[in-house]
């Protein structure tokens, strides 16, 4: 093999003695990576932190500086085919065996303690599950921040399409021809079917393509389906990740699996989860899209990781003796952080709000109920028409986000039902993982049922705070889809996510329905034609509130 090409880059930096060297890694097809060695050289040796990442290593200067300055070598290491790294760019699909290669090599050489951490979010979150997976010698911890461990359920939720996020992850992330405007993006996101988004968009993206036209967990994702290796790894991680991010499930998930489902009783022990109430962009900050939280909302992750870092790479005797919460969690309302043992944290009771008929065809805001009591007779249908040409749309409608926004405008749309509590008198602190079991028909062989769950100020403002949608044909199986019968009342249970709230004295507690959440989310044509359709069909659809058919909102509540 030919002797790695080591070559100094600068010798001196924003910390005296730290000092950055770029190599060229090779995988073991030969492949070549390129990556940024910073260490203090007057340390013989020290445990690594490694960050592999597709958005260009070298933005990586400051905080490789930092953790070198708290005695590690840090490494930023470019994906293969991004930036200096030769090869092609396939999303996700060799970053397991990449990463295993690229431990592999830190652990050999002279510098190296032998200890390896891994830091990121997102996409350079998801790059340490795969790697860990491999089981590289020498990986000591992990710190994965909002990511997920099976990328179908990243991109795919309900049966729906993540739509903009994707669309918008891959269109900056694929080569644009020279020349090319990319079109406006929520008007190509129109496009059906939606193997066209990519030209819509203004280029071929063949990997657009694949992830949109495969819309059930099949042989298609098991390469990036991590999540049942999970259990077999003794790894510590500290898992971080916002309410609002389209990451929460997948995160809090990991941590569950982790900590309850682990072979390795000491590996269910190092779990730590920090649940927050931020969106993708936001961990660890204050400000929300329209809502401050508060500085209690501040958090250093850095620290955090740190923490982490020195209580199982360096194997800090007082690092180790520090306890700490294995949950900890943000009260949104009340804007306080609570400590727990698990998640969702013990305590609190599943408890039902049933929703009420508007009993009149306008249905918007204000007209529908919800409450703590049953409906004790047969009340009549809420409908709405789910025009696929006209659909509900996202609030905020921005890439992959769904911060708190004010839903109101959405709210007065004929298509969206709302359903609104009495005036709270005191109090209503609920966290867990919330669901709303609906009874719902359409008169169209498929249709959606999108779900907003929402504190309302006394000024108005409708604060969404968790959130959901399910394609009817996937109300019984993601894997094997099955068509409505126009009129027939089915019962669906639509996944809110993970949820921690205070629904202050004088505000209001609500749910919204709708047929769509666009461009958050794809259309549903209603046709029931296949991915590959473009024929639409508005649905008339219809919720449901009767003895035997209670249409429910069903929060963990504390009693």
């Amino acid at each position: 093999m030919k002797r790695l090409i080591i070559s100094l880059l600068l010798a001196t930096a924003a910390f005296a003695g730290v000092k950055t060297e770029t190599v060229s890694v090779p995988m073991r097809d030969g492949i070549r990576l390129a990556t940024d060695v910073y260490r203090d050289d007057t340390l013989p040796k020290a445990p690594v932190i490694l960050m592999r990442t597709p958005y260009d290593r070298t933005k990586q200067k400051v905080l490789g500086e930092r953790w070198a300055k708290a005695g590690y070598i840090f490494i930023a290491q470019d994906c293969r085919g991004k930036f200096g790294s030769a090869g092609d760019f396939a999303p996700y699909i060799h970053e397991g065996q990449d990463g295993y290669d690229a431990i592999e090599w830190i652990t050999r050489q002279p510098w190296c303690s032998g200890r390896v951490g891994m830091v990121g979010g997102s996409y350079v979150g998801a790059v340490q599950w795969q790697a860990a997976v491999e089981n590289p010698p020498g990986l000591a911890a992990i710190a994965p921040q909002a990511t997920w461990s099976s990328f179908y359920r990243n991109i795919h939720l309900g049966g729906s399409v993540r739509l903009s996020l994707i669309a918008s992850w891959i269109a900056g992330n694929s080569p644009k021809p020279s020349g090319v405007t990319p079109a406006d993006m929520n008007v190509a996101l129109l496009r059906l079917p939606l193997s066209d988004v990519d030209s819509a968009i203004g280029w071929d993206m063949p990997w657009l393509d694949a992830f949109l036209t495969h819309p059930e967990p099949n042989g298609f994702w098991t390469r990036l389906d991590l999540t049942s290796r999970l259990p077999d790894l003794q790894l510590p991680a500290l898992h971080v990740v916002g309410y609002y991010d389209f990451f929460s499930r997948e995160s809090v998930d990991n941590f569950v699996i982790m900590q309850k489902q682990a072979r390795d009783p000491q590996t269910r022990q190092q779990q730590r989860l920090i649940l927050g109430p931020w969106d993708h962009g936001t961990i660890g900050k204050t400000k929300v899209a329209e809502v401050d939280f508060g500085p209690a909302a501040t958090v250093d992750t850095f620290a955090l990781q740190l923490d982490l870092f020195d209580r199982h790479l360096k194997q800090d005797a007082s690092a180790r003796a520090k306890p700490f919460a294995p949950v900890r969690y943000f009260s949104m309302g009340d804007n306080v952080w609570r400590d727990a043992p698990t998640w969702p944290p013990a305590g609190f009771t599943a408890t039902a709000f049933y929703l009420h008929s508007a009993g009149k065809a306008n249905t918007r805001r204000g007209n529908g109920r919800l409450t703590r009591e049953a409906p004790k007779a047969d009340q009549p249908a809420d409908t709405f028409r789910a025009d696929p040409a006209n659909p509900a749309p996202s609030t905020p409608q921005k890439a992959g986000i769904w911060g708190p926004v004010d839903q109101s405008a959405t709210e007065d749309r004929a298509d969206v039902l709302v359903y609104t509590s009495e005036v709270m008198t005191a109090p209503l602190t609920f966290a867990g993982n919330a669901e709303a079991k609906l009874h719902v028909s359409t008169d169209t062989p498929d249709a959606d049922w999108a779900v907003k769950l929402i504190d309302v100020r006394p000024d108005g403002f409708a604060q969404n705070i968790a959130r959901g949608i399910l394609r009817g044909r996937y109300r019984t199986s993601l894997l094997k889809p099955e068509l409505m019968q126009p009129g027939k009342v089915y019962e669906i249970t639509v996944d809110l996510g993970p949820v921690a709230a205070t629904i202050a004295k004088g505000h209001q507690l609500r749910v919204d329905i709708s047929g769509a959440d666009f461009p958050l989310h794809d259309r549903n044509p209603n046709t029931a034609e296949g991915i590959h359709g473009s024929r639409t069909a508005i649905a008339t659809e219809s919720v449901h509130h009767r003895p035997g058919a209670l249409s429910r909102l069903i929060l963990p509540c504390r009693p």
